[in-house]
């Protein structure tokens, strides 16, 4: 389905240059871009391409001005990605899935479910489950006891969701999530040797969370493993038991968050990031990908970076010097040979 330049201009607050209207097909790469295609640009160093590009219209920062004649309409806006963010909606994948429930997904009769579910084929839905309005539900998804979904989530294929975890409204949940696994927990002793320590809590996820495919969140041995409104899980990674993650919050492929650990508000976590357990990281802190977090961060607006983790602007001095250290070692042999001559 396309939608008119115009609206699209209405929707995101948008002048455009140019006044014939036309339709647009979807967003594409700047690079890749073809006729009857919306694009962007949000960084100085992708310009070159739009004097090749073949979208017919680009999305381009208030103020910006070509340096050459261009084909394509511009619609100058605030925040390039937050415009690219609503056009975006436009043209997202529509959930096929037939109201209804299918015959062939198992509810339990002691569950409720709300108005107009969407429910595929195969998935199991077990005992004294309440799940709100408006939610879709593919297929082979596993909903274990005593669990509270909201309105308006989204369980992608493969979803598992362990007995009793509270799930928040808009939530998505991508194939393979899985909700409330038994946290790792375990005594040793030399009588019993090694004794499992029972995982007696839950996961509560807030409202408008997204969980990324193959991540887990582990449930807490005792009380909740807590994730706040707006918190932001990419694909791969895992949180474990007892851990609580502050509203707005992003967290990028691959990290790990180990037990007991406290992370505030508004916090950036970048790829492969490893945080030690039972420390509390302030609001506000930005920690760039394959950094290894050992101890509390207290101060908010801290920016680190490194294993283990300094701070960023001092990470990057020491970098600087660290490249040169075959140079420096080099020179350093000379100064002790003229010495020794002497």
């Amino acid at each position: 389905m396309n939608r008119q330049l115009s609206e699209i201009a209405e929707l995101i607050g948008a002048e455009y240059s140019g006044h014939e209207d036309m339709g647009i097909y979807g967003l594409a790469k700047i690079e890749e871009g073809k006729p009857g295609y919306l694009s962007f640009i949000a960084n100085d160093k992708f310009e070159s391409f739009l004097y090749t590009t073949q979208s017919s219209a680009v999305i381009v920062k208030q103020g910006f001005e070509p340096k050459q004649l261009l084909d394509a309409k511009l619609l100058y806006v605030d925040d390039v990605y937050s415009a690219v963010a609503k056009v975006s909606k436009l043209f997202a994948h529509t959930h096929d899935i037939e109201v209804g429930i299918s015959p062939l997904t198992y509810v339990a009769t002691s569950s409720s479910i709300s108005e107009d579910p969407r429910i595929a084929a195969q998935s199991y839905i077990g005992k004294n489950c309440t799940i709100g309005k408006n939610v879709v539900i593919y297929p082979q998804v596993f909903i274990d006891d005593h669990c509270t979904i909201g309105d308006n989530v989204v369980l992608y294929s493969g979803v598992k969701i362990y007995h009793n975890c509270i799930i928040g409204n808009n939530v998505i949940l991508h194939s393979n999530a899985v909700i409330g696994s038994d946290g790792f927990g375990f005594a040793s002793s030399a009588e019993v040797g090694i004794s499992k320590i029972e995982q007696l809590g839950n996961v509560v996820l807030g409202n408008d969370v997204e969980i990324g495919a193959g991540s887990t969140i582990d449930r807490a041995t005792m009380g909740s493993t807590r994730l706040g409104n707006f918190v932001k899980i990419d694909n791969l990674v895992h949180i474990a038991h007892n851990v609580q993650i502050g509203d707005y919050t992003f967290i990028a492929a691959q990290t790990g968050v180990a037990g007991s650990t406290k992370i505030g508000k508004c916090c950036m976590i970048g790829g492969q990031v490893g945080i030690l357990g039972h420390i509390e990281i302030a609001d506000f802190t930005s920690i760039q990908a394959k950094s290894g977090i050992g101890g509390h961060v207290k101060n908010s607006h801290t920016k680190l970076y490194g294993y283990p983790a300094i701070d960023y602007s001092a990470y990057l001095k020491s970098y600087a010097y660290f490249k040169q250290l075959p140079e420096m070692a080099q020179k350093l042999r000379k100064l002790e040979n003229k010495l020794a001559d002497n």
